[in-house]
């Protein structure tokens, strides 16, 4: 895998080392609240950093300037390989939420799936009540393509019922988006 970096990040391989970092966030309840997993202890933020060392869908994303893991995208190309499409998610520490580094990770990520492998369509999927999750899809100019009603559940309540979730689809095809991108740098330019 590939090293990125942007202004501000270096998107790189997760370390069997990260998971002092790891835990920082996966830890939070509200970091985890809308994924598929409870809160991580210690020791399972470092078996769960040894795992990721090798498992080349996840990117670390670190500050540049500090070396600082603050998050994680997800990026796997999905079955069938020959429809060329791939899933996008991230998970970023509470600390580090709302200064734009999901989107500049995401945006790297993208460029880097559309431009450099020839993805032709990029996934994403999120809860209807993680707001700040499909408004990033949005800003990335995914397109959301459904609202799917009780498509699963993570969690349990107190009494042990299904916490039945809806979930939104989003999608972008890579021509659309290298266009959309392609004029937004030269709109940029012009001001």
């Amino acid at each position: 895998m590939e090293s990125l970096e942007t202004q501000r990040l270096i998107l790189r391989s997760f370390r069997a080392e990260d998971g002092d970092d790891l835990h920082a966030y996966l830890s939070q309840e509200e970091v985890v609240r809308f994924e598929p997993y409870g809160v991580y202890d210690q020791a399972a933020s470092k078996a769960e950093a040894e795992r990721r060392a090798t498992d080349h869908a996840f990117w670390a994303v670190c500050l540049k300037d500090s070396g600082r893991l603050i998050g994680n995208l997800y990026f796997q190309q999905q079955n069938p390989p020959q429809f060329q499409t791939w899933e996008l998610g991230y998970v970023f520490n509470s600390n580090y939420q709302g200064k734009g580094y999901a989107a500049e990770a995401c945006r790297e990520l993208l460029a880097y799936g559309f431009g450099t492998l020839g993805i032709r369509r990029v996934t994403a999927h999120c809860d209807p009540d993680n707001h700040p999750s499909w408004r990033l899809l949005e800003r990335l100019k995914l397109r959301r393509e459904g609202h799917l009603l009780q498509t699963g559940y993570f969690k349990h309540d107190e009494q042990g019922n299904p916490g039945w979730h809806d979930t939104y689809a989003y999608g972008v095809l890579g021509s659309e988006w290298m266009s959309m991108n392609t004029r937004d740098d030269v709109n940029s330019r012009s001001l």
